[in-house]
């Protein structure tokens, strides 16, 4: 009996090896070609899944000094803190908003909402840039600040609102009936018991501005305003000619920050995927 439960544990098991491989070998791929020295990365009878002549770091070296990468990942993380600090502030409360109160067009709000975050960037950065124009920001990573919202608030809306309408309304009603407001119960009641689905927002939130590729090429250009999405691209990429070594180790120097995140807040996103918070 004992071998046989252990048998379908391993035989489970297996059954999730090719996923995994899918989901690593891009990792692995980028990673390994960081480490390669340009005579092997460009020799066409080297083997591309192996290192034959030994890892090198100077892809690494020629990434941190000479290009300013510290100063575009600094503008990405400055840029995608406050970005998604807004949003999910906003996003709470227009999520609880559309989940917990009556009034009119409120289904059709909810739906509005979903549609606006289901257009994309491409059809939207021609008229931001007027705006952005307009506050003065060409240039300027604050420009990033102030676009980014435009698609981080309806998505944290969406996501949040099926996650507060699995929190039992009976929790409020009892806090307001001792005399609390709708605001005290929000943030004394609810907040603290949707901490799952707001972290799980908040890590949605941060990869996709810290990904964001289109807003940061056209609002920005100088130097010390890009981000490091622009930045490895516009530095390492001149006409036809890639370095492909510090191309891939900006990949994985940028892929660190997200995956600390997941790292350490893996139980709470898994938590508020399952209790509710993309139904």
């Amino acid at each position: 009996m004992v071998s046989r439960k252990l048998l379908r544990k391993l035989g489970i098991h297996a059954m999730l090896v090719p996923f995994l491989i899918f989901a690593l070998f891009p990792f692995y791929h980028m990673t390994l070609t960081s480490l390669k020295q340009n005579r092997e990365l460009y020799d066409r009878n080297a083997v591309p899944l192996l290192i034959r002549q030994g890892p090198t770091l100077e892809h690494y070296q020629k990434l941190l000094w000479e290009t300013e990468f510290l100063t575009w990942t600094k503008n990405s993380l400055m840029v995608t803190l406050i970005a998604t600090t807004v949003s999910l502030v906003i996003g709470t409360v227009a999520a609880y908003a559309l989940a917990r109160l009556k009034f009119f067009g409120v289904g059709s709000f909810g739906t509005g909402i979903f549609v606006t975050y289901l257009v994309p960037t491409s059809l939207l950065f021609l008229p931001l840039a007027q705006v952005v124009n307009w506050l003065g920001l060409a240039d300027s990573k604050w420009s990033l600040v102030v676009t980014y919202p435009t698609f981080l608030v309806p998505f944290c809306t969406w996501l949040l609102m099926g996650y507060f309408r699995t929190v039992p309304k009976e929790v409020e009603e009892c806090a307001m009936v001792d005399g609390a407001t709708r605001i005290q119960a929000l943030w004394r009641i609810v907040l603290p018991i949707a901490v799952p689905g707001l972290v799980c927002a908040a890590l949605f939130a941060f990869t996709l501005s810290w990904n964001e590729f289109i807003y940061a090429l056209t609002f920005t250009s100088s130097s010390d305003q890009i981000t490091a999405s622009v930045g490895v691209l516009s530095e390492l990429i001149r006409g036809d000619i890639y370095f492909w070594g510090s191309l891939m180790a900006g990949a994985v120097l940028g892929s660190v920050p997200i995956v600390i995140l997941y790292v350490f807040f893996l139980d709470y996103y898994v938590s508020g995927l399952t209790a509710g918070a993309v139904k």
